[in-house]
């Protein structure tokens, strides 16, 4: 509406103007050029500016997990308790569920009462081969005898505690496989664990980039059930070595995911600066005209504008940097480039600058 009521009173001021000096009955016919050099392009601008700007690559990939795990039956047996459910956060070693360890119980209370007998035998007769009063291979004897009942014990205690399925690292449970009364037989997965405050992606990118990339390089991913929120990442391995297959390197992403927003499996389209230029002079790369390989933008000056060639640098988020040819204080045309010329007079508008400029 704005522009709208310009034009309007531009086109008056200009109809006023060719219509001075003339006297009653004459006439005055105007030639289409001088009206239409005459009368103002209404424009959209936008000034330069100074801020932080970004090289950029972008890649997709799906995000995982480093550190996924699955809990398996260490012993068979049925089941005869489940204590968590999927989506249970769990430490490392907690029980997750219990077999029927019955029989692996009397055999290791068994084992128990056999070791500690000899141990009473054994130390009664410490005293005896101190004396003299026994033979050294009979003692020998009793101490093998010590030994290997005392290891046989530490077996049935151990297979006994298997009958406990634990955790096997920190993290939530991301997969429940067993029922109630199901019978497992040994190394059978009965969870799986994830952890996923922290996740990964492996993304493929073409040797060509190689030289960009290096550990340390921030990043943001973005997933479609969120499109508007960008999440941080970090670039946290470069591989040296190109994949013969398809001409590619992997670089793993590390992404913060403390507050849970994001899940293994999820497609993630990655946005990672590789390259960062501070105080950098940027426009909105929209107002950048690319003609015959050089690169162009019409400088507003006094209502009117000036065709002027410019250097640039990186293009990212919709902004672009300017490496010469404009200075700071210098406004550009982002809308209306059509039909301007040098010493084109136009209205300039910003109503829209902060659309560009962010």
């Amino acid at each position: 509406m704005k522009t709208t009521k310009l034009i309007i009173a531009a086109l008056a001021l200009t109809g006023s103007a060719l219509l001075t000096g003339c006297g009653v009955g004459e006439a005055s016919v105007s030639d289409e050029a001088s009206v239409q050099a005459a009368t103002p392009v209404p424009v959209e601008v936008a000034q330069a500016y100074r801020t932080n700007i970004y090289a950029t690559y972008e890649a997709t990939a799906t995000i995982s997990s480093d550190a996924d795990a699955p809990a398996v039956a260490r012993v068979a047996g049925e089941i005869v308790e489940l204590l968590v459910e999927e989506g249970d956060r769990v430490v490392q070693g907690q029980v997750l569920a219990r077999l029927d360890g019955e029989r692996s119980r009397l055999e290791m209370l068994a084992a128990k009462a056999n070791l500690k007998q000899a141990r009473t035998e054994y130390e009664r007769n410490v005293d005896l081969h101190a004396r003299g009063l026994i033979s050294a291979s009979m003692f020998d004897s009793l101490q093998f005898e010590l030994e290997a009942l005392e290891a046989t014990y530490e077996l049935k205690k151990l297979t006994y505690d298997y009958s406990s399925i634990r955790a096997p690292i920190a993290g939530v449970v991301a997969a429940r496989e067993v029922k109630p009364g199901q019978h497992l037989d040994l190394n059978d997965v009965a969870f799986r664990i994830t952890e996923t405050s922290e996740l990964i992606a492996y993304l493929q990118i073409p040797q060509s980039e190689l030289s960009k990339f290096a550990p340390g390089d921030t990043a943001s991913i973005r997933v479609a059930s969120m499109p508007g929120t960008a999440f941080p990442a970090t670039i946290a391995r470069v591989s040296p070595t190109i994949d013969t297959r398809n001409g590619t390197f992997r670089a793993t992403a590390v992404i913060d995911n403390q507050k849970g927003d994001l899940a293994p499996g999820m497609f993630g389209r990655f946005t990672i600066a590789y390259e960062q230029h501070t105080n950098a002079l940027v426009i909105p790369a929209v107002a950048i005209l690319d003609e015959d390989d050089v690169n162009t933008v019409y400088v507003v000056s006094n209502g009117e504008v000036v065709r002027r060639t410019v250097d640039v640098g990186i293009l990212a988020e919709g902004n672009v940097e300017i490496l010469g040819g404009l200075s700071e204080d210098e406004t550009v045309v982002v809308v209306g480039h059509s039909g301007l010329r040098n010493g084109s007079k136009v209205l300039a508008s910003t109503d829209t600058l902060h659309s560009f400029t962010g």
